[in-house]
């Protein structure tokens, strides 16, 4: 913030000020709502690591015992918290063409005691690690991108182990709930809350969940969703790469899903109709992604979606949604190294929620701040224009 002008300092506390009048009633007392507010401010500053002691010496503190307790003890709701978030991403950013986007993330630990960790797949790290694994939502509309909700994965070891469990503050109602689980979860509450949205998209961890596939369908949100190689195609009874290895050339189109450091994303697409049910009016397609450059043993690698979506959906339209799910990677690094994501040093299953709470709630107000400067529209390449069981588009 060094390198701004009094009126924009004065405009950046501004804005500070009436996200946190949103949500200050969501904290009973004074205290925890002084520190709550403090806590804030501490992981939008430019302190290297956003955790209680960086966080206490920031806001003035000796110790880092208050800014402990915020996140262990005080009576504070970390739920309504995130559901003004919300409202506060769809008042500022809210667009009828949004995607709404899961995926999760790593956070690498030592120890046993933290609540969820095992040795498993983290993505972030691309190995298998001794982490606990964060399910999030993102929103993400042609205004910009932020997310708006999490939870932590708790594997089914830790809920066998209910002594474990009490330890972290788990508390006993809480079941073992697969990750496409918690990210319908997440879905339902977005959509409850009336979130302007169209699509969804998420990668084949959620996008293979038949369950996850029919919950977006019933409620009437369209997708894009990545699935493996083998996934069966319905009305095809055939796996995806068998489908795709038999397209025709003049299948593939090459687009841009969007843009990238280096520039636009290119790839080959191809697109069939599968022919089966639908509601009125609705279309499934399989989508496949296939890259410009052949990969270390000399093939270009292909990713595949299932697609469902109104009748007069174009590939263009498509392609713009599976292009949508970086946001999400976007977003995980941007919270991560400015608003302290993955600082925290707490081990209970509340304090995690709290703390990625109001990381959530500082990489919101940074997105929305964004939003609203000078340029900061990114291009949003909507498009309107117009063997087995499917048919290939060429």
């Amino acid at each position: 913030m060094s390198g701004l002008s009094a009126g924009d300092l004065q405009q950046w506390v501004d804005g500070l000020d009436a996200l946190f009048a949103r949500v200050a009633g969501r904290f009973g007392r004074v205290e925890p709502r002084r520190q709550a507010r403090a806590y804030l401010t501490g992981l939008l500053a430019p302190v290297e690591r956003k955790n209680g002691w960086q966080l206490a010496e920031a806001a003035g503190d000796a110790t880092p015992d208050r800014m402990q307790r915020l996140l262990v003890s005080a009576r504070w709701d970390a739920r309504g918290v995130r559901a003004d978030l919300r409202a506060y991403v769809v008042e500022h950013l809210g667009h009828r063409d949004a995607v709404l986007i899961v995926d999760e993330t790593g956070f690498i630990k030592k120890g046993t005691k933290s609540a969820g960790v095992q040795r498993q797949y983290s993505g972030t790290a691309g190995r298998i690690e001794n982490c606990q694994l964060g399910v999030f939502l993102a929103y993400a509309s042609p205004l910009g991108r932020a997310l708006i909700d999490a939870e932590l994965y708790l594997p089914k070891s830790w809920l066998a182990d209910r002594q474990r469990c009490a330890q972290a503050g788990i508390p006993d109602e809480v079941e073992f709930a697969t990750k496409p689980m918690l990210a319908r979860q997440m879905l339902a509450r977005a959509l409850e809350a009336g979130l302007p949205v169209s699509w969804a998209t998420a990668d084949e961890a959620y996008g293979m969940d038949y369950k996850f596939r029919s919950f977006l369908e019933r409620r009437g949100v369209n997708y894009v969703v990545a699935v493996p190689k083998n996934q069966i195609v319905a009305g095809a009874t055939v796996r995806a790469d068998t489908l795709v290895a038999g397209a025709p050339p003049e299948a593939w189109k090459r687009l841009s899903c969007g843009d990238g450091a280096k520039g636009p994303r290119l790839y080959d697409w191809a697109l069939a109709t599968v022919h089966y049910e639908t509601e009125p009016g609705y279309r499934r397609w399989l989508l496949a992604r296939r890259s410009l450059v052949p990969g270390a043993k000399g093939e270009r690698e292909i990713a595949y979606y299932l697609c469902y979506a109104p009748v007069g959906t174009t590939l263009e339209d498509l392609v713009r949604v599976a292009g949508a799910r970086w946001a999400i990677e976007e977003c995980f690094q941007t919270a991560k190294n400015e608003t302290g994501l993955d600082h925290y040093q707490v081990r209970r299953f509340d304090a995690w929620h709290r703390h990625i709470t109001l990381a959530m709630l500082a990489h919101a107000y940074l997105a929305v701040t964004a939003a609203h400067a000078p340029k900061a529209q990114a291009a949003w390449s909507a498009s309107h224009e117009q063997k087995f069981a499917v048919s290939w588009h060429t």
